[in-house]
């Protein structure tokens, strides 16, 4: 689904940050949509940042968010404002359940979730980037991914297994990459978000550093994050 252009975002730095866009996507398409330039309350980055957590596609928050909107603007109450992205809570919880009937059925144009595991598991296999150590963590990484995949998960668990499996190969990463390489990381991510900084509660904005500072450090040696639904 195409980004409703909104204001009241920050800096465009943070649009640069796959992590951050995913943050900023919504708070454009809701502050546009509602017709108001106020900003989100911590309430909703909260929530935002559940729906990132869940393992959520953008293009899924977004399907919701749109249907709880038009409903609005269709309804008896549509000359008061939304001022709540809860309200949008329970459309993007159906978008959801539709999403994940689809996920797995491999309907929609979705790949089943067995297939997106194995693929997944190939990505790992396949990269150059890593030296000794990395290397076998990857393809431990890789084989436990292959062996989940021939099992009955559904995507949140499969997501939060994921997740799991991410923190035990970050390990591995930051020792290769050695102290300097990582606070450079860290410098550049603490750069790229400083636009949040005021605007995002802090436990939110730890959790997108984390985020980010992630992806980062995969891509040096040119892994992907291990997660079934990433954002770029």
């Amino acid at each position: 689904m195409p980004r409703e252009a909104g204001t009241g975002g920050p800096a465009r730095d943070g649009a640069a940050d796959p992590e951050a866009a995913y943050y900023q996507a919504v708070e454009e398409y809701f502050v546009a949509r509602r017709g108001s330039p106020l900003s989100l309350s911590n309430e909703d980055w909260f929530l935002i940042h559940r729906w990132r957590e869940a393992g959520l596609p953008l293009r899924v928050v977004l399907r919701g968010m749109r249907d709880a909107l038009d409903g609005h603007a269709h309804s008896w109450g549509r000359r008061r404002k939304v001022r709540k992205l809860a309200y949008c809570e329970g459309e993007v919880e159906a978008a959801r359940e539709r999403w994940q009937r689809a996920l797995g059925l491999g309907l929609d144009g979705e790949r089943p979730l067995a297939e997106s595991l194995r693929a997944l598991a190939a990505t790992l296999e396949a990269a150059r980037g890593p030296g000794a150590r990395g290397a076998a963590a990857a393809r431990s990484a890789a084989a436990a991914v292959r062996a989940r995949a021939a099992e009955d998960l559904d995507p949140a668990a499969a997501e939060a297994w994921l997740a799991r499996e991410e923190r035990a190969l970050l390990e591995v990463l930051r020792e290769e990459a050695g102290p300097v390489r990582v606070a450079a990381v860290e410098a550049e991510t603490a750069a790229v978000l400083e636009p949040y900084r005021g605007r995002m509660p802090e436990r939110v904005l730890d959790r997108l550093r984390g985020d980010s500072t992630a992806r980062r450090l995969l891509g040096l040696f040119g892994l992907p994050r291990l997660t079934l639904f990433p954002v770029a």
